[in-house]
């Protein structure tokens, strides 16, 4: 039985080390400019992100010239979450749309400048569920929570492989449309050299008859 549900939890660590996407950040940010993540998510997909500003002298209170504004923008421009001169933060929605999801941070510029760490958490699909905060609320037995996750996780593998398979569906559409154009485009040139090479030939030789050269 222990064997049995070992093999079950190193399914369930594997399948989640492949479903879930996770970025842990730790960057430098200088005041007065802009720094951009971006993270491709499909549609429908819960993600949640946290931020803070790392105090640079800890044990005393963060300077008011360490804030940033953060913002979450989707390929079509559209607001999830906006916060403005803040020290941290969170967000969590599901998406409406699939693409490229932006997170922006802006430091306000200041004189003399200064350069803003910050530490940020982006989780996506599986990954941002809350398992322990289901386990608690749920009351179930260690076998059925671990197969739950690994049924979520399946779930999430699978649908990252459909999203993924209309990615290559959409990519073969669109190198037949280019394969088509180029074609094409391919004929129109050969047919307008020969026409301006025949053109040239009644051209010459239009010119020779009139000189009596032939």
């Amino acid at each position: 039985m222990m064997i049995q549900r070992s093999k079950i939890l190193l399914l369930v660590l594997i399948l989640g080390f492949i479903a879930t996407q996770v970025k842990s950040l730790r960057f430098d940010l200088q005041s007065g400019q802009t720094k951009c993540i971006a993270e491709d998510i499909k549609s429908h997909a819960m993600t949640v992100g946290k931020y803070h500003i790392v105090n640079p002298n800890e044990g005393y209170p963060l300077p008011d010239t360490h804030k940033v504004t953060v913002r979450v923008t989707s390929t079509y421009g559209n607001t999830y979450h906006q916060s403005d001169n803040v020290a941290e933060g969170n967000f969590a929605f599901e998406t409406a749309e699939a693409g490229d999801y932006m997170t922006c941070f802006f430091a306000a510029d200041h004189k003399p400048p200064v350069t803003v760490t910050l530490d940020f958490d982006w989780k996506t699909g599986f990954a941002a569920k809350d398992w322990t905060n289901v386990a608690k609320k749920g009351s179930v037995e260690v076998m059925e929570f671990e197969l739950k996750k690994m049924y979520e996780n399946v779930q999430a593998i699978h649908d990252e492989m459909f999203f993924l398979r209309e990615r290559e569906a959409e990519m073969q559409e669109l190198n037949r449309s280019t394969n088509s154009k180029m074609a094409w485009m391919t004929g129109l040139s050969i047919l307008i050299c020969l026409s301006v090479a025949g053109l040239q030939l009644w051209h010459l030789k239009t010119f020779f008859e009139k000189k009596k050269l032939i």
